[in-house]
């Protein structure tokens, strides 16, 4: 059983929990954290998602993440589910966005990871990821531009993309 704190929309903590699974009453939140990899070489980290993952199954996406667990800060959520989902255990995280998301009842942290990882040490999760490559920045801008990538993660890192040139605002 995976346990979350439980916050009101201003992210403060109620004192309550939440359990994974179960409904989220109205008012109440939990953190979730997302992460996309830049290597220090400028190419980007696209991980497979598992065939047997509800949403999206065998896309591509640009990102790693996850819920952060009870007790766990944004910080440390994300770079525990970019270890579990990639083994990448080294990089500078900067923070690109925070979104708050009352159909999800979420409050969502957007990171940029730059990492000068062993591209080819990338590990896979059992029944997380099935796949993994790398991106130079014009294949990567590409992506971001097709139809091939998970649009709603699309729209939550659109403020970096439009910051680098990918999109058009």
């Amino acid at each position: 059983m995976e346990l979350w704190d439980a916050y009101d929309r201003d992210e403060k903590r109620t004192g309550g929990e939440l359990v994974r699974g179960e409904p989220i009453p109205d008012g109440l939140y939990h953190l979730v954290c997302e992460v996309l990899v830049r290597h220090a070489d400028g190419d980007y980290l696209l991980m497979k998602r598992a065939r047997s993952k509800k949403g999206y199954p065998g896309f591509y996406e640009a990102t790693a993440g996850g819920s952060a667990l009870k007790g766990e800060a944004p910080i440390d959520c994300i770079k525990r589910e970019l270890r579990e989902e990639t083994g990448i255990a080294r990089g500078t995280f900067t923070l690109i966005v925070r979104h708050v998301f009352d159909s999800g009842h979420c409050i969502c942290y957007d990171y940029l990871c730059t990492t000068d990882c062993d591209k080819d040490g990338i590990v896979l999760q059992d029944g997380e990821t099935e796949g993994w490559k790398w991106l130079n920045e014009a294949e990567f801008s590409a992506f971001v531009n097709s139809d091939e990538g998970i649009g709603p993660q699309k729209e939550r890192f659109r403020p970096y993309f439009i910051e680098k040139g990918y999109l058009r605002g």
